[in-house]
């Protein structure tokens, strides 16, 4: 069976997953809503309702207000493959959230996370 493009998933089945695997190390929702502004310009309302939208990754990172140009600060590996060397703008910034993510569940500081 083909896999689906990242662009394709459903942005509000795969989120969370991305909340589950942070509250597995101790970190909160919260803190995984606040990469995902950080990283999109949504404010918490505007996450929710696209969340509440089942929009697909393309379609929520289209829509986002105002991707962090700091993102490209975020660097590293995630499933084997190098964020930065990612053609795909949406693949790489589903990617970025990912990492994001990763770092929270590693105990990383929100503050050094978001780069601040």
């Amino acid at each position: 069976m083909a896999r689906k493009p990242i662009a394709e998933l459903s942005f509000s089945q795969i989120y969370p997953l991305l909340v589950q695997k942070a509250e597995r190390k101790g970190r909160t929702r919260a803190e995984v809503d606040a990469v995902t502004c950080w990283l999109t310009g949504y404010d918490e309302a505007g996450l929710a309702r696209q969340l509440e939208r089942d929009l697909t990754y393309k379609e929520f990172f289209d829509e986002a207000p105002a991707l962090n140009p700091a993102r490209t600060l975020i660097t590293g590996k995630i499933c084997g493959v190098d964020v930065a060397a990612i053609e795909d703008p949406i693949e790489q910034n589903a990617r970025y959230l990912d990492k994001l993510v990763d770092e929270l569940a590693r105990g990383r500081a929100l503050e050094k996370v978001l780069r601040a």
